[in-house]
Order: structure tokens, then sequence, then C-alpha cells
């Protein structure tokens, strides 16, 4: 009876954090750029279940023996395995702010291929992002919406002055004074290696793969928009119906463990009472 207290509550907890992240999931959902977290369940190991009979089967010596009877295998329950974004093009929208920019991807070699934005993170190294909403500081550099500066194609920040700059399609910029940037626009082959952090930025772990710049990978095509954004890729219909299924799950191993707590109270309280 204990193992089924321990199989309904670990599908209780798996159910409570696929839950948490549904719902930032939903909260994200018009976020620019958002990738809709996506989670995997897989069940604990199986245990081999077998009886032990009160025959005993005579060996050497005198020695003897119980015979088993294997009766099955048992399964103790689920567990969150991983959360992994997904990494799909969201819609473009139209925003008719010329710091925006939406980077859509055109070919790429890899299945898992995808591409990024370069930004300098609060640590002063390189994360990546899909969202281009982009302003310009008072110092006139070109800064993510929380404050992160926009790197070029060389790792360096980029200053237009000013909003009055254009972006040709493939992320070279051009200001009103005459510079001229080339946006820093990252390819990585298997992007499900990257970590994603706060502020919706993306990571690279140490000792993986690094990114490439996207303009010297071989096969890989990709279009920039000015005016534009790429929108969250939540899909907020499913969302909403996978919220539901994974409260009702909850709910149910809920009662599961209510009725075990019942067996076990008449248990300890009424079976082998006195009188």
């Amino acid at each position: 009876m204990l193992r089924g207290f321990y199989t309904a509550a670990a599908g209780m907890v798996a159910q409570q954090r696929r839950q948490d992240v549904l719902s930032n999931n939903m909260a994200n959902a018009l976020t620019p750029g958002y990738k809709a977290d996506q989670t995997t369940l897989r069940a604990f190991p199986e245990l081999l279940i077998e009886r032990m009979e009160a025959n005993q089967i005579p060996v050497k010596n005198g020695l003897k023996v119980p015979t088993s009877e294997l009766i099955g295998r048992l399964n103790t329950g689920v567990y969150m395995q991983e959360t992994m974004p997904n990494f799909i093009q969201g819609p473009v929208k139209q925003t008719g702010m010329m710091t925006d920019l939406a980077l859509s991807s055109g070919q790429v070699p890899d299945e898992n291929g995808f591409l990024f934005f370069a930004v300098q993170n609060e640590n002063g190294g390189t994360s990546y992002t899909r969202n281009g909403n982009f302003t310009v500081d008072a110092e006139g550099f070109l800064v993510s919406d929380q404050g992160y500066y926009v790197l070029d194609e060389n790792g360096n920040q980029i200053q237009t002055n000013n909003d009055e700059f254009s972006v040709t399609q493939n992320g070279t910029i051009q200001t009103s004074n005459g510079a001229t940037f080339s946006l820093g626009i990252v390819y990585h082959p298997n992007a499900n290696e990257l970590v994603k952090g706060a502020n919706n930025l993306f990571e690279v772990q140490e000792g993986n793969e690094q990114p490439v710049n996207a303009r010297n990978a071989a096969g890989v095509t990709f279009q920039v928009q000015q005016g534009f954004l790429e929108q969250s890729n939540v899909d907020t219909g499913q969302t909403m119906t996978e919220m539901m299924s994974t409260y009702r799950m909850f709910e149910l191993n809920q009662r599961v463990l209510r009725a075990y707590d019942q067996n076990m109270e008449i248990a300890v309280n009424k079976i082998g009472q006195l009188g």
C-alpha cells in the first residue's frame, strides 16, 4: 500500500511541474520571439514482483531454499524528465517601429539548426535571442528591451546615435551619418544544446558547440525585416487544453492518494481491534 502512496504522489509532482511550464508559456504568449517550452514525462524503472512460496526445495547438505513464483511487473510512477524549447518560427507582425527587427529563417542545412540575434549579457558575455524588440539608449547604442547591447558580427556594440537608420534584408545597418554595421546574426546547428535563461536569452553550455556567423555558414539563408517583430510561438488554444488536462490528471492522482489514506486509516484503527 505504501508503494501506492509514492506512485500517486510522484504523479502529482510531475503534473504540478508540467502545469508550471504551461503557465509560464501562457504568461509569455505576447512576448516577442518567445519559444514555448515542451515537457517530457518518463516512468520510473519498473520493479519485478515475485512471491516467495512456503514450500522449500532441498539442496545439498540438508539445506533448503524457498521456491518463488513470478507475479509480474510493478510501475512506480512518473516524473518530468526534461524541459526543452520548441524552436519553431513564430508569426511575424508589422509594428511600424523602425527599431523593431524580425529575423526569419530561410534555409538551414541541419534539422535542429536555428538562427539568433547576438547580444551582450549582463556578465559581458554573449547570449542569443529571437526577440528583436530593440531600441536606442541614451548613449545612442542599439539595445534589447532588457537593456542588453545588440552586437555586430564581430562582437562589438552598435552605436546608431538615433533611431533614424535602415536595415537591409541581409542585416546591414545604415545610420543617418553614413556608418554601417553588420548585425550579429548567428547560426547554431543544434539549438537543443542551448540553455534557456532569464529574459528570453539562450546560453551555450561550457564544452558545447559554439554558434557561428550565419553569413559564413554553408547552406544558411535568412531575412531581416525592419519594422516587424517575430511573435511568440505559443499556441494559446492548445496550451489551455493541456493545462486543463494536466489539472485533471493532478486531481485524479489526488483522489487515488486520498483513497490510499482512507484504507490506511481503516487498517490502523479498525483491523485487529479488540472487542
